[in-house]
C-alpha cells in the first residue's frame, strides 16, 4: 500500500514540525511555502525576541532529524530572537535536513477543493482525495494529497484599526503612513520613526514592545514621542503576570513596560476606539468614537490577526463564528475565558474537521482570531494530527505536552500601574531582583540604545 501524501500548507515552526512527524509515521509529506524560503513569515519579525527560552521552541521530531545531521542544540535556557531562530534552527531544518526534498518554496496555495466534487456534493466526497491549486512563477499547479494540514499562520492577515472589527473609515487611504504587527522600529525601519510622534494601538505583547522600541528610540533621537491607544479602559491588563509568569521574558516586559507608563514616557489614551483616520496638514488625525482624537505622524496597528479562510472556501468548515477557530477548539482556547496557561494541550480530535475527514487546521490558524498560542502547542497538535493519519489513534489522542502555568495573557490579576513598578516608587515585586524599565529593557533585548544610523 502506498504512503499516504500530506500537503502541508505553512514552511514556518509548525508547518516544518508537521514535515518531520510525518517523515517518521512513513507519510509522504509536501510542504507549501508561499515565500521564497522557510520560514518567510518569522523572517518578518526577526528583530523579536521570542518570551520563551529554546527548550520550548524546537520539536522533538524536527531535532531528532537534525541530529542526524550534527547538528548542535542551542543552550536550553537561552532566549532566542526570530533571526536566531532562523538561524540556528528552521533554516538548518530546512536545507540539511530530509525536509529539504519535500519543500516547494513560492507555491503559495490559492484554493482547496476534492477531486471531482464541488462544496454541494456529498455522496463518495469523502473518499476522494483533496486538490491543491498553487501560483508560482510558471503559473498555476495542482496536486492531489490524501490529507492536508493547513498551517499557513495569520502574521499576512492583520486586523483593522477600526474598533467595530472593520478597517476605519481613510485606513486604506492612508494606508503609506500606517504599519501593522511589529515594525523594525529600533533597526531597519529606524529612519521612519525616528523624531515622529508614533500612535500605537493594541494592548498585547507586540503593541507593549514596540512602545518599548519606541522609548529606546527617544534616547537616541528625542524628538520621538510614543502615544499608546487603548481601547479597554484599563491599562493594567495589558501588563502580564510579573514574577508570576513562568515565561520569565514575558514577566520582564510587563514590568518593563509598566515602569515606562508610569514615569511618563509614553502616553496613554485609554478607551479609544479607532473610527476614522484622516489627513491634517501631512500628519494623520485618528478619531475615535465621540470625534475624539490624537495627531500623529505614524500609526502602528498591533490589534492582532485573523486567519485567511479564503483558499478554504470550497471544503465544508466547521469553526466558531466569533473565534474563528475549530469548533471544538473555540471553547478551550476563546479569550475572554482563558490565556495561554489555561489552554489545556490539544490535538487531532479538536483540530479535525468532522465534514473533510483529513482535513486539519493548526498552528496559529486553528487559533483563529484568539491571541493565546504557543508555539509548543502547534508542535503537540502536528504530532497528534500525524499520528492521526498514520491510524495510530492511541498516539494521535496521546498528551504529550505540559505547558507553563502561566495563566497570565489576558487575565493576570495585577491591578495598578504601581504594583509592577517598583523601582520608580515602591518596592519591587517579590522575587524580582529589578523593574527598573531600562535594566528590563536591557536584559530583553540583549544592548542598550537603537543603533539607529
Amino acid at each position: 500500500m502506498d504512503a499516504k501524501t500530506v500537503a502541508i500548507i505553512g514552511a514556518g515552526p509548525v508547518g516544518l514540525a508537521a514535515a518531520a512527524h510525518a517523515l517518521e509515521r512513513g507519510l509522504q509529506p509536501v510542504v507549501l511555502e508561499a515565500g521564497p524560503e522557510a520560514a518567510h513569515a518569522v523572517r518578518q519579525w526577526q528583530h523579536v525576541q521570542l518570551f520563551s527560552p529554546w527548550k520550548y521552541n524546537i520539536d522533538t521530531a524536527a531535532a531528532r532529524l537534525l541530529a542526524a545531521t550534527g547538528w548542535n542544540s542551542p543552550e536550553p535556557e537561552v532566549y532566542p530572537t526570530g533571526r536566531e531562530l532562523i538561524d540556528a534552527y528552521l533554516a538548518p531544518l530546512a536545507t540539511r535536513t530530509a525536509l529539504r526534498d519535500v519543500i516547494r518554496t513560492s507555491h503559495r496555495v490559492t484554493a482547496i477543493s476534492r477531486v471531482g466534487f464541488d462544496k454541494a456534493k456529498s455522496k463518495g466526497r469523502a473518499d476522494a482525495p483533496f486538490e491543491i491549486r498553487t501560483r508560482n512563477g510558471n503559473g498555476e499547479a495542482a496536486l492531489q494529497a490524501d490529507a492536508v494540514i493547513d498551517v499557513s499562520g495569520t502574521w499576512f492577515s492583520p486586523n483593522h484599526a477600526g474598533g467595530n472589527g472593520l478597517p476605519a473609515l481613510g485606513e486604506s487611504e492612508h494606508r503609506t503612513r500606517i504599519a501593522y504587527g511589529m515594525p523594525d522600529v529600533c533597526g531597519a525601519q529606524c529612519s521612519r520613526y525616528a523624531g515622529k510622534t508614533v500612535a500605537v494601538l493594541g494592548a498585547g505583547h507586540s503593541a507593549i514592545g514596540t512602545l518599548m522600541e519606541l522609548a529606546t528610540l527617544a534616547e537616541d533621537a528625542p524628538e520621538t514621542r510614543a502615544i499608546w491607544l487603548l481601547r479597554s479602559d484599563d491599562p493594567a491588563k495589558a501588563f502580564g503576570g510579573g514574577s508570576a509568569d513562568q515565561l520569565a521574558a514575558r514577566g520582564e516586559l510587563g514590568m518593563a513596560f509598566a515602569a515606562l507608563v508610569r514615569s511618563g514616557r509614553i502616553r496613554v489614551e485609554t478607551g479609544f476606539r479607532v473610527a476614522r483616520i484622516a489627513d491634517d496638514d501631512g500628519r494623520l488625525s485618528i478619531i475615535a468614537t465621540g470625534d475624539r482624537h490624537i495627531t500623529a505622524d505614524e500609526l502602528i496597528v498591533a490589534t492582532g490577526f485573523r486567519p485567511d479562510l479564503s483558499l478554504l472556501s470550497e471544503l465544508r468548515l466547521r469553526l466558531d463564528p466569533a473565534i474563528e477557530a475549530p469548533v471544538a477548539l473555540a471553547p478551550l482556547i476563546d479569550p475572554n475565558e482563558h490565556s495561554c496557561g489555561t489552554v489545556r494541550p490539544h490535538g487531532a480530535r479538536e483540530l479535525a474537521q468532522a465534514d473533510e475527514p483529513g482535513l486539519y487546521l493548526a498552528g496559529m490558524k486553528s487559533y483563529g482570531r484568539a491571541p493565546n498560542f504557543l508555539m509548543m502547542t502547534g508542535y503537540e497538535q502536528v504530532r497528534s494530527i500525524t499520528a492521526d493519519i498514520a491510524g495510530d489513534k492511541t498516539a494521535a489522542h496521546r498528551v504529550e505536552l505540559q505547558l507553563p502555568e502561566t495563566g497570565v495573557c489576558t487575565r493576570g490579576g495585577v491591578e495598578s500601574i504601581a504594583a509592577l513598578s517598583g523601582c520608580c516608587g515602591g518596592p519591587a515585586p517579590s522575587g524580582v531582583d529589578s523593574c527598573c524599565a531600562d535594566d528590563a529593557k536591557a536584559k530583553l533585548a540583549g544592548r542598550s540604545g537603537c543603533g539607529c544610523s
